[in-house]
């Protein structure tokens, strides 16, 4: 089995008790691993990383301590950023043995092609203006090097952890669902174009959603994985469940 989650937003304050919710997803990664060939986490499991050279965000030690653990013992864990978490490095790959990815991925996977993303970039892209100008900001070295050479670690997590707490709790009111209009269902139909892909896997828009595209490609949105412990799962014969 392939499994498939996002928007796990640990760190949030949304979370009243954040060591429980960190506690949940480990009993999910537990219970998921015996029959996992890959976990494919699709961004915005914390609710601000930053990540300078030798100092890492204080907590997560259940989380990291728990992929560690998996991929010591041979199971692929598989982590793209989000844009909580896109300020990444090399941490989790040296330390938890964790695969990074920082743009979209095709995998073959059972047989079909499956495309994943967290989706933040392209959301970004298609709303213009204000948001794209800071995704831009956010994904420049240059701002991130500053940041990460002027900025004093405690001051940066402030800051970020204040901004991120914002941001999502708009999302969560601005970004409802709109079917074959949201900006990530079309981005598939436009890849779909050129490329041939059974399964579209999108995070960031906390929609828990299945879309069927012409031509028989489906769009799988992971939603809040809080929103009733919401994933996906690609099973032996190709299929793909959404799991409420």
């Amino acid at each position: 089995m392939y499994y498939f989650a996002s928007d796990m937003h640990l760190g949030s304050g949304a979370h009243s008790a954040p060591q429980d919710s960190e506690r949940a997803v480990v009993e999910w990664l537990d219970r998921v691993a015996p029959t996992a060939r890959a976990i494919f986490l699709v961004g915005d499991i914390f609710d601000f990383w930053y990540e300078y050279k030798r100092v890492v965000p204080q907590g997560f030690t259940r989380l990291l301590g728990k992929l560690s653990e998996l991929t010591d013992r041979g199971v692929e864990i598989h982590f793209f950023v989000g844009n909580h978490d896109m300020w990444q490095q090399d941490y989790l790959e040296r330390e938890c043995g964790v695969k990074m990815h920082f743009e979209r991925e095709v995998f073959e996977l059972y047989g079909k092609k499956v495309s994943i993303c967290h989706g933040d970039d392209i959301y970004a892209r298609y709303l213009g203006g204000w948001t794209k100008l800071m995704n831009s900001i956010f994904r420049s070295r240059t701002a991130r090097w500053l940041f990460s050479h002027l900025v004093h670690p405690d001051f940066a997590m402030r800051f970020g952890l204040g901004w991120s707490h914002g941001s999502r709790k708009a999302k969560d009111v601005a970004m409802p669902f709109l079917g074959m209009n949201d900006p990530l269902v079309k981005e598939a139909q436009k890849i779909g174009q050129s490329e041939s892909v059974d399964y579209f896997v999108f995070g960031h828009n906390h929609c828990a959603e299945r879309v069927k595209l012409e031509g028989g490609s489906e769009v799988f949105f992971l939603g809040h994985w809080f929103d009733g412990e919401v994933y996906a799962e690609l099973d032996e014969e190709g299929v793909m469940t959404l799991h409420k």
